[in-house]
């Protein structure tokens, strides 16, 4: 009888099913068909009470499931506690964002770390319609960027900082992605100098020596930016990847030029003292790259002369950090062995590793000189077969792929081959 009266108050609707809810409501047992029949009458929240009383959680689901930004908010904040209760989280976020409840939903998901997918995110984000207080909004976007980022969403924190108006966090939190052309989009349309900067910087933290294009994107944002002590610390690096990778003095003298002009355009803006003192260090830089430069150019008509100031150069206890002092001592050395003046080659030799004990000196002599050096005055020889460094059988240059700096290098005539000639 009493499953019969449930099917024939859901044929009659209305009153009936109301009379109905309430007669198995007092009835031991039948707390589920209470529940479905105040459901179906309406009365949401009368059923999700008796649920929540009788721990009715399938029911619970079902009506949860229509429950919507249209429900009454007593109702929305009373299933979202029952769910928060019962470590459904989200669920709760979620009808609590209903009930425009945004901060409470966005504190809950901070507290138990609720995944926080794009769409769940934009779902527990104030409207302009639900918020009109742009402060409150912004205030409440941001709290859901710092949710994204201690979860590494990094993209959605870049979106909920934009739309919160914050460009500085939102740059930042894109940096964290690593998404280089998005920072590149971002730096481009923000036009703000904070974030030209910021976008520089994380540009030279990838591979830039080889991308010409992210080379000129640090140079445009430094410039942008208005940030000319940065420039010149770009460029200074430049300099070091010519000297060190392609052992171009030319380009090295170049693009320290440039950082000096940065460095004037800085202390134009503002005299600082360590500004002042990094210029000086690059003209006298620049000034010792040139004298070298010269040297090599009156070597072929005075080696004399040549040979006299390059020994100067040996004694310059700046020398070691202004150039590759290995290209001094390596026209000396062979200078010395090509006119028969092995002593002299020997004791220059010694002193280049006694100067530089883990540089491998054949980075800048071919062995077989060395090691006719070593055997005309009877010592023993600086390569591998005595103890020397050591170099794997299989980097010999019928094998080994060269790197682009090398191959470069190889290809272009070199200062240091036709002395050996």
């Amino acid at each position: 009888m009493s499953d019969q009266l449930a099917n024939l108050s859901l044929l009659a609707g209305g009153s009936d099913l109301v009379e109905a809810a309430k007669y198995y409501e007092d009835m031991p047992g039948y707390a589920d068909k209470a529940v479905m029949l105040y459901h179906k009458a309406g009365m949401i929240g009368r059923a999700l009470d008796l649920a929540f009383k009788t721990d009715q959680f399938s029911a619970l689901d079902l009506i949860a499931k229509e429950l919507d930004e249209t429900s009454d908010p007593r109702v929305l904040e009373r299933a979202a506690e029952f769910f928060a209760n019962n470590q459904q989280y989200k669920k709760s976020a979620q009808l609590l964002a209903y009930a425009k409840s945004y901060a409470e939903a966005i504190e809950l998901c901070r507290r138990t770390n609720v995944p926080l997918t794009e769409d769940f995110a934009e779902t527990i984000s104030p409207t302009k319609e639900a918020m009109p207080n742009t402060s409150e909004r912004n205030k409440l976007l941001e709290k859901i960027a710092e949710c994204c980022l201690q979860q590494s969403n990094y993209h959605y924190a870049a979106k909920k900082f934009a739309q919160a108006g914050n460009k500085i966090e939102a740059m930042r939190a894109l940096i964290k992605s690593g998404d280089t052309p998005k920072i590149i989009l971002f730096a481009n349309t923000a036009r703000n100098k904070d974030i030209y900067r910021l976008a520089g910087n994380y540009l030279q933290t990838i591979n830039w020596k080889e991308d010409t294009s992210i080379m000129k994107h640090i140079e445009t944002f430094y410039s942008k930016a208005g940030a000319y002590d940065s420039l010149a610390g770009f460029f200074e690096s430049c300099a070091e990847v010519e000297l060190e990778e392609y052992h171009d003095y030319e380009k090295t003298a170049i693009a320290l030029a440039e950082a000096v002009r940065h460095l004037n355009r800085a202390l134009d803006k503002n005299h600082d003292a360590y500004l002042s003192e990094k210029r000086n260090e690059l003209d006298s830089r620049i000034r010792m790259i040139q004298d070298f430069l010269s040297i090599r150019e009156i070597y072929e008509n005075d080696p004399g002369e040549a040979l006299r100031r390059l020994t100067a150069l040996t004694e310059d206890p700046k020398a070691e950090s202004f150039l590759r002092i290995g290209d001094v001592y390596a026209v000396i050395i062979i200078h010395n062995a090509k006119r028969g003046n092995y002593k002299r080659a020997h004791q220059m030799i010694e002193q280049f590793q006694q100067r530089l004990p883990r540089i491998d000196i054949t980075e800048y002599i071919v062995p077989e000189v060395l090691d006719k050096i070593c055997d005309e005055v009877k010592a023993p020889r600086v390569t591998r077969q005595n103890g020397g460094f050591q170099r794997d059988e299989d980097e010999s240059e019928e094998t080994v792929e060269y790197s682009h700096a090398l191959r470069k290098q190889i290809e272009k005539h070199n200062f240091y081959e036709t002395l050996d000639q």
